[in-house]
C-alpha cells in the first residue's frame, strides 16, 4: 500500500509510474481508497492510498503514465 496526495485527477483503471532512487515501475491503478473507504475516481489534493505491485518508499514520485 501506498499513500499519496495527487496533484491531478486519478482514476481506476489509469496507469501510473512509480519512480525513485531504487524503485522504477508502473502499474495500472486496480485498487484506490480515501479514508478506507474505496474509491473509483479521486481528484488534486486528494490523499489516496493505492494498492501496489512492489515496495514504495517515502520521497518516491508518482506520475501519471
Amino acid at each position: 500500500m501506498a499513500a499519496i496526495e495527487l496533484d491531478s485527477p486519478l482514476s481506476a483503471g489509469d496507469s501510473i509510474t512509480i519512480k525513485g532512487a531504487t524503485t522504477d515501475f508502473t502499474m495500472v491503478v486496480e485498487s484506490m481508497q480515501i479514508d478506507h473507504e474505496t474509491v473509483e475516481m479521486a481528484g488534486a489534493g486528494d490523499g489516496v492510498g493505492l494498492l501496489v505491485a512492489e515496495r514504495v518508499r517515502p520521497g518516491d514520485l508518482v506520475y501519471k503514465a
